[in-house]
């Protein structure tokens, strides 16, 4: 499973317009085929700060939704509303058990 978390700045007043682009495609994203959990976090001291978290079954799954046309759509709307480079990474948790 690839554990993918994306952090997103806006300006403060693209707020609304973010969050509207990601509600209407929340469920094609989660739907997407390999795409197991996807979700939106809210940074609490700076409103204007989003996360994006999202499971995987593969790395082959989030190539395939990164080429895709819903995400070249939902890109090309969103990157409009930035007010810094998003940042990336792939994740793995550690175990201690």
């Amino acid at each position: 499973m690839i554990k993918r978390i994306v952090k997103l700045s806006f300006h403060p007043e693209k707020i609304d317009e973010f969050t509207a682009i990601f509600k209407h495609n929340w469920k094609s994203i989660k739907g997407f085929e390999g795409c197991a959990h996807v979700e939106l976090l809210q940074d609490q001291v700076s409103p204007n700060i989003f996360f994006t978290y999202s499971l995987w079954q593969s790395q082959q799954h989030l190539d395939a939704y990164r080429d895709s046309e819903l995400f070249a759509r939902v890109w090309g709307s969103t990157k409009l509303l930035f007010n810094d480079k998003p940042q990336a990474w792939s994740v793995k948790e550690l175990n201690f058990d």
